[in-house]
């Protein structure tokens, strides 16, 4: 039979790529968002949740009514709670508190235990929340913890799937690869499968304002002065982690919660597509490309956009949390009409 699978691990993978038309229209190259929301669980993290959990179970770490535990913004915990309903396991869930309650609803109707930890905290003090995924591994009998951070299986599970995708999909004309960095994992895996097709192939990542990855990568050096608290979820670091390939990387671009969230609107707008804040972030990044780097009609250009507006309804897609923010006033698009409700009276 055609399209049916056993559970809903199957449709794990194999993500459509969409052109982007209106947005992109002042960029001559061709433009193709890859859309992971089309994975079952709604983002790119399903990718490395099933990969890392299989190999566990490969090498035998896992047993009946084992623990899985990890650090998580919110996608990657979804990934494994849906994987480890499927596959058996208790999971359990470190998050910061710049996540959203809806997404908090998510990991516990999936069966999670979320610990909700400060994010405004160094990554070894011992309540952010690396360090308490850390410890509860320590403390929890017959369980494993994922690490995505410092675990090789991420970059794999991207080198084995969707770096792959993405040549065939693109026929091998790629060009340009743009992604959002968090763990580093989705763009480096892709990076170095497309790196050996073709060297030529420009990475880009994208950075968040408040993290240290791009001045890292240039420098070779932390700058704690870079850190601040930022909005975007799932994107940026205050460490640095062993899962992103700095050596895959051309370049970074820095993008700024303000300027993602109005472009997260406008892709929803113009193009249809309800992206999460990253998808804005990483569209973002290609405008700010665009503006110092030449772009011609016979690039192929490749946005990953990691996962799906619906988590982000009472955040990005919220005019009362955009107001909150002091974005509505200041959005040089002035595209804020279009977003307000007329009530009848």
């Amino acid at each position: 039979m055609s399209n049916v699978y056993d559970n809903i691990l199957g449709l794990i993978g194999h993500t459509p790529m969409v052109k982007l038309n209106t947005v992109t229209k002042d960029i001559p190259a061709t433009i193709y968002a890859k859309l992971e929301s089309y994975n079952p669980g709604h983002s790119t993290k399903d990718r490395i949740a099933l990969h890392i959990i299989e190999n566990a179970e490969k090498k035998g770490l896992l047993k009946e009514d084992s623990v899985v535990v990890e650090t998580t913004s919110g996608n990657t915990g979804f990934s494994i709670a849906m994987v480890c309903i499927i596959k058996g396991y208790k999971c359990i869930l470190a998050v910061s508190d710049k996540t959203k309650p809806e997404k908090i609803a998510y990991l516990k109707a999936l069966g999670a235990t979320v610990y909700i930890c400060p994010a405004n905290v160094p990554a070894d003090d011992p309540r952010s929340y690396y360090e308490v995924a850390k410890r509860i591994a320590q403390e929890t009998p017959n369980s494993i913890y994922i690490n995505q951070y410092f675990n090789e299986l991420n970059i794999d599970a991207h080198y084995q799937t969707t770096g792959p995708e993405i040549w065939e999909q693109t026929q091998g004309k790629i060009t340009h690869l743009f992604a959002c960095t968090g763990t580093g994992g989705t763009l480096s895996g892709s990076a170095k499968f497309l790196k050996e097709k073709n060297p030529d192939i420009k990475i880009i990542g994208v950075d968040a304002d408040g993290s240290i990855l791009k001045s890292y990568h240039e420098t070779g050096e932390i700058h704690k002065e870079d850190v601040h608290p930022y909005q975007i979820e799932g994107m940026g670091k205050n460490l640095i982690p062993s899962a992103l390939l700095f050596d895959k990387v051309d370049e970074f671009v820095r993008v700024n919660d303000e300027m993602s969230a109005y472009r997260t609107r406008e892709i929803a707008l113009k193009e249809a597509i309800m992206g999460g804040y990253t998808t804005g972030a990483v569209t973002q990044g290609l405008m700010q490309y665009a503006q110092s780097h030449e772009l011609t009609e016979n690039d192929v250009v490749v946005l990953i956009y990691p996962d799906h507006g619906s988590r982000y309804i009472t955040k990005v897609y919220s005019d009362k949390w955009m107001a909150e923010q002091g974005f509505v006033n200041n959005c040089v698009h002035n595209y804020d009409e279009v977003f307000k409700t007329e009530f009848i009276k």
